[in-house]
């Protein structure tokens, strides 16, 4: 049974978001999923600041999607800023992304990146990942409570 733990996304294609909202639903995982665009407004999403302070008194996410190629901050940067957060940095951090550049994976396991997936091609193949990802991540490893 997988917890009721809070997902966020941080993707700037759309048509990405969608996908995987619908592997979640073609996987039967129903926890609540969260989007923003850039890792910018991550940021502010995960400080309440802004537009996401009305979401001040909700938990944080208990698992971050993350692309790496995004406009305003992409997900090296916001990466960076979000394992230096001390608040922050025990969320884990999974890259979704189509880069296979050996030189991402290098770079962002080097700044504390927990998962590197390359974003695969066919949706049955995004739903047997997002299955994956969301059983490891929820059901096998021990996570810190949001209150630590």
């Amino acid at each position: 049974m997988i917890k009721p733990i809070r997902i966020h996304m941080c993707d700037d294609d759309d048509d990405d978001k969608m996908l995987i909202e619908d592997a979640l639903q073609e996987a039967r995982i129903n926890n609540c999923i969260d989007f923003t665009s850039n890792g910018e407004e991550l940021l502010s999403y995960l400080r309440r600041e802004g537009k996401f302070e009305k979401f001040k008194d909700d938990p944080l996410p208990g698992l971050i999607l993350l692309d790496l190629n995004m406009p305003v901050m992409d997900g090296r940067t916001v990466l960076s800023e979000i394992k230096k957060d001390k608040l922050l940095k025990s969320i884990p951090v999974v890259i979704l992304t189509t880069s296979k550049a050996e030189i991402d994976i290098a770079v962002t396991y080097n700044m504390g990146v927990n998962s590197f997936i390359v974003k695969p091609v066919t949706f049955q193949s995004l739903v047997s990942v997002v299955h994956s990802i969301t059983d490891y991540w929820f059901n096998i490893v021990q996570l810190p409570d949001d209150k630590s």
